[in-house]
């Protein structure tokens, strides 16, 4: 690198390169902005792609498929030896890895987008110093922030060989015994994995349920399958020591005041995450980060620097990959001088556990925290064509609505492809749509979408294919 380190001027600056960051650059610049993405990782894409929602995906499918495998002996189909090959598994992942990552860096090339690899940090509102590349000051017209999260740290539970979701999806191991510190959808999901791939794996929850931000009666239908997979799920429960031992590691764990000692191979320690604002330089701009670490917007993502924008991670709501590239758009769309704002109120969310959970706009749990009345109808898998054609009869669909104008209000599913489903709902509830234009919409018949059509109708009381509620 030349010792003579240069200053630059540049019209819209990006900083982060993931499903935000990148999908903000290309907008810009297909708006006609010149733009300058900083990255400072070796490869483009971010935590989801490089260690999150892509390299989880594609092992949470690799178990689905040995899964179904071995259920598919019901149907008269027998599979002998079925055998996980983890080299070549880890493989297959870093392979759909590295094809995204190498796409993301053509999309930017062919638009004319610079990325340099740098550490970027604020000088002021209208400066980023660089560290790492041969530019040591860079000015900017518009800046975006799009730096992500991080995994969060347990206090007491960390150190030497503990792992987190990183090191879980480099797959380095199939330990015998893993203990998941985490019931939230991070460590469900990859305790799912590796009790798939072999592994006797026991979760570990402060609080009195997994996946606390879902309904429960779509959790206890994951949790019932969680059961017969894992070791144990020990809920209102928390880590109290850990120690390293030549074996693995040695763990206290307590509940309702009673500790019991345990070992295990490994520990995964999945408590969530923590935005990336720290180390940026905010304190050099107007910007101040709350309590959380999270840069507060409007609804044109503008922080309170004019210029500088904030997307995904590093502000307040849901921490999602789409609502990152959503955000991004906006935010790129703004500085081209269009006259957008993220009115996205429906922002859905998935688990991909086994069964997944789906679901867009309230869930009961919020209407019942904000005091919102509401009427809802469920449809059981078990009596749908399609989920008794392929051997998934466990789940529903369920549907919410505003009992005196019947606008729809929510739509949950725990069940198989619930990640796909869920799209088609997002859409009704973006567009105003009513109870009654979710049920007299045809849904092709025999599918799993069908579930969605007949919960609205189980709402409005008029099930065709659940039995009439008893006269008393």
């Amino acid at each position: 690198m030349s010792t003579d380190r240069l200053s630059r001027q540049a019209e819209v600056v990006v900083i982060g390169g993931g499903p935000g960051g990148y999908v903000a650059a290309i907008r810009a610049a297909d708006l006609g902005k010149k733009v300058v993405l900083i990255e400072e990782r070796d490869r483009l894409g971010g935590v989801c792609l490089l260690e999150g929602c892509i390299p989880s995906k594609t092992l949470i499918h690799a178990v689905e498929v040995a899964d179904a495998a071995r259920h598919a002996k019901k149907m008269g189909l027998s599979f002998a030896d079925l055998q996980i090959d983890p080299e070549v598994l880890r493989g297959w992942k870093e392979q759909v890895v590295d094809d995204l990552t190498k796409g993301i860096a053509g999309l930017l090339k062919r638009r004319g987008v610079e990325v340099l690899k740098a550490r970027a940090r604020f000088k002021d509102n209208a400066t980023l110093l660089l560290e790492g590349c041969d530019i040591a000051e860079l000015g900017f017209d518009d800046c975006i922030i799009a730096t992500g999260s991080r995994v969060k740290d347990l206090p007491g539970v960390s150190g030497e060989g503990v792992w987190t979701s990183t090191e879980a999806l480099r797959m380095s191991e199939v330990p015998s015994r893993l203990l998941v510190v985490g019931g939230g959808y991070i460590g469900m999901e990859l305790g799912m994995v590796y009790a798939g791939l072999g592994s006797e794996v026991t979760v570990v929850e402060f609080m009195p349920s997994i996946l606390i931000t879902a309904d429960k009666d779509m959790v206890s239908v994951v949790a019932r399958s969680c059961r017969k997979k894992f070791a144990g799920i020990l809920l209102d429960s928390k880590v109290v020591e850990l120690k390293k031992t030549p074996g693995g590691f040695a763990v206290a764990i307590e509940k309702n005041g009673k500790t019991t000692r345990h070992e295990f191979d490994r520990v995964l320690v999945a408590v969530g995450r923590q935005p990336n604002t720290d180390n940026l330089g905010l304190e050099s701009t107007a910007i101040k980060p709350n309590a959380q670490g999270l840069i507060e917007t409007d609804d044109q993502c503008r922080t309170v620097e004019p210029n500088i924008f904030a997307i995904g991670d590093a502000t307040p709501g849901i921490a999602l990959a789409h609502k990152a590239s959503r955000e991004g758009k906006v935010a790129a769309e703004v500085i081209a001088g269009c006259q957008v704002a993220f009115g996205n109120a429906i922002v859905p969310a998935v688990v991909f556990t086994d069964p997944e959970i789906a679901w867009t706009g309230l869930n009961e749990l919020q209407a019942k925290e904000e005091g919102i009345e509401y009427t809802v109808g469920k449809f059981p898998l078990a009596a749908l064509g399609r989920a008794r054609a392929i051997g998934r009869t466990e789940g529903f669909a369920k549907v919410l609505c505003d009992p005196s104008s019947g606008a729809l209000l929510g739509v949950g599913m725990v069940g198989p492809h619930a990640s796909e489903l869920i799209a088609g709902p997002t859409l009704a509830l973006e567009l105003g749509a009513t109870l009654e234009n979710l049920m007299n919409t045809i849904h092709p018949h025999p599918t799993l979408s069908e579930s969605i059509m007949e919960a609205a109708e189980a709402a409005a009381g008029s099930a065709v294919h659940l039995n009439p509620p008893r006269k008393r």
